[in-house]
């Protein structure tokens, strides 16, 4: 198996009576169970951690002048698993350093992570509980648990080391990060969303965010259980999708918008085409008719960059059921609107917003970055004939995220969007460990809304409006 991808052999001079007898003293690994090496166990930062460091550099630039990398693709796990485990035995021999037989097993586990994956980052990512990875720099590491930040005993070797694997990452996605261009949205490979920004805007190094994709995907039926939406409120999100109105998401940085989309697409007919369009796609419907659009940025060798909005007009010429944009963020708003009040009714997107009247007021700004002479009550009156429902997110003070909102737009009034709350999150207060208390409740009002769900034949509870209602 060595041979089919080591491209040159050690030296094979037989090693010395002394050589014989280090190597003597490196214990051989236990057999392993292909399982990653869990983020409790990652050793602590110490003074040996540098020289720890130093070693893996050594054991990873050797491994890289034996692997044939063309071939790595053909390889199992556990077969490049073992060839590794005996070129760090044998080199550990070669240098005179002893070490136990679960360090040795850890070493390999590490090396194999570089090779294979995203070398330090693997624990991490690995770990179900951490929600966002933040790099500051090589030797500075954060993670997000349940909502709280905390600083974790990872490090790189050095900016060199980081920046490899940042590039390793955007490569991926045909994306490049370099100092003419020195940041880069992209995404790995399970749909997690990567941000990196490198010097000259770095000042203190290259600085990497990562945002997990949760395998164990929310559902609105999961919320109902946690307590975060009530029967009615789940009745009225589904049935607001099944009967094909257009819904915007709004919150803050991290406040789990782009999960919500996910949960509420889990009730679009499956028979309906649907075309998501993104800036590092992330989305992950379920239906089987799904076309999957993303931007791409400008290239040093000329290429022209693809952005929201040329994208979101060619959807329009691709027969679309459903369009669905990852996040408004620029013009792309007006095509957008346009989109809804030409027939593509359900259509769906997130926007950064602290409520759900400052959603309009950033999509009117949004439009007005057009430029032309497009009077603001004809912005305004796009958005209420074009946009239905606003649902408003928020990240709370114990790091718990919660729906605030569900609001109608209901029409206009003068120059004015007229809006109407149907239900709300009312806090009480914070228990002693830190805990926002409150509910979300009805506030009593029908929405206007009501007769289309009922015509969709979508059925739900003549009490689910009632003020306080369940």
């Amino acid at each position: 198996m060595f041979n089919d991808f080591i491209l040159r052999k050690a030296d094979a001079t037989p090693a010395s009576h002394g050589d014989t007898a280090v190597a003597d003293r490196v214990e051989k690994p236990a057999p392993i169970d292909n399982k990653v090496v869990p983020l409790q166990t990652l050793p602590k930062a110490d003074s040996n951690l540098r020289a720890r460091l130093d070693l893996k550099s050594r054991l990873h630039e050797e491994l890289l002048g034996r692997l044939n990398l063309a071939a790595l693709d053909r390889i199992e796990r556990s077969d490049l698993h073992r060839e590794i485990s005996a070129l760090v035995i044998e080199f550990l021999a070669n240098e005179h350093l002893p070490m136990r037989s679960d360090d040795t097993e850890q070493l390999t586990t590490e090396l194999l992570d570089e090779v294979l994956g995203l070398g330090p980052l693997e624990p991490i990512l690995a770990d179900p509980d951490v929600a966002d990875v933040l790099v500051n720099s090589f030797d500075n590491v954060y993670v997000e648990r349940h909502g709280k930040l905390e600083r974790v005993p990872v490090q790189f070797r050095d900016e060199r080391h980081l920046m490899r694997i940042i590039d390793k990452i955007v490569s991926r996605v045909g994306r490049r990060v370099d100092e003419s261009q020195p940041w880069v949205d992209a995404r790995l490979e399970d749909g997690s969303r990567v941000n990196a920004i490198i010097r000259p805007c770095a000042i203190d190094g290259p600085t990497l965010s990562i945002r997990k994709f949760s395998r164990d995907a929310l559902t609105l039926e999961r919320l109902l259980e946690m307590g975060t939406l009530t029967p009615g409120s789940v009745q009225l999100l589904r049935g607001l999708v099944e009967a094909r109105l257009n819904i915007l998401i709004s919150g803050g940085t991290g406040s789990g918008k782009t999960t919500m989309l996910n949960a509420l697409s889990a009730f679009i007919d499956p028979t309906q085409r649907i075309v998501t369009i993104e800036d590092a796609a992330e989305l992950q419907l379920k239906q089987d008719h799904v076309v999957r659009l993303e931007t791409r940025p400008s290239t040093a060798e000329g290429t022209t960059a693809v952005t929201q909005r040329d994208l979101l007009r060619n959807a329009l010429r691709m027969r679309p059921d459903r369009i669905i944009v990852g996040e408004v963020r620029g013009t792309e708003a007006f095509d957008m609107l346009q989109a809804m009040n030409t027939g593509h009714d359900g259509s769906m997107t997130t926007i950064h917003a602290n409520n759900a009247r400052d959603a309009l007021a950033r999509l009117e700004q949004m439009v007005s970055m057009m430029g032309g002479e497009m009077p603001l009550s004809s912005v305004r009156r796009q958005i209420a004939s074009g946009l239905e429902v606003v649902l408003q997110l928020a990240r709370m003070a114990d790091g718990r995220r919660r729906i605030m909102s569900i609001t109608e737009v209901t029409g206009m009034e003068g120059d004015v969007i007229t809006m109407q709350d149907i239900f709300v999150f009312r806090q009480r207060g914070r228990s002693e460990t830190g805990e926002v208390l409150g509910e979300f409740i009805a506030t009593g009002i029908r929405p206007r809304c009501a007769e289309r769900l009922a015509a969709a034949g979508v059925d739900i509870a003549s009490d689910a409006y009632q003020n306080g209602g369940q």
